[in-house]
């Protein structure tokens, strides 16, 4: 099992530069996990599709709910002291946090693109393009 940011979701159903790594990462690990916050994270980068009409209406629920029937199951609540924690303890978001908290409490790794989490979390960390 990994943990896996709502921009791992996206490259894997959204192609560009990413999409390869992503889909070769569910390939060796099919069993990602994330906080439920992924959802709305990832309907706002849907929307931003939507609203630059690269996808229409149907195709961003279609993807939408492709990407929930990945994660069912594997969607987890993650405790607010411990994010606001790591918020205290790094220069990260408190939506960021959330994935590093989830990683932490499941004892696997984040994998994710975002520099900012990579460099603030080392050990709970792994890049994309490290795959």
């Amino acid at each position: 099992m990994i943990v896996v940011d709502s921009n791992v979701v996206a490259y894997l159903y959204l192609p560009g530069d990413h999409t390869a790594k992503a889909e070769a990462l569910l390939e060796r690990d099919p069993d990602w996990a994330s906080p439920i916050l992924w959802r709305s994270e990832f309907r706002n980068i849907l929307a931003g599709y939507l609203r630059r009409k690269t996808l229409t209406f149907d195709q961003a629920c279609s993807l939408q709910s492709e990407a929930e029937d990945l994660l069912a199951g594997s969607e987890f609540d993650v405790d607010s002291k411990v994010i606001l924690e790591l918020v205290r303890d790094s220069d990260c978001s408190a939506y960021d946090c959330e994935f590093v908290a989830l990683a932490n409490k499941l004892q696997v790794k984040l994998v994710t693109m975002d520099a900012k989490l990579l460099k603030a979390f080392p050990k709970s960390t792994v890049s994309l393009a490290a795959g």
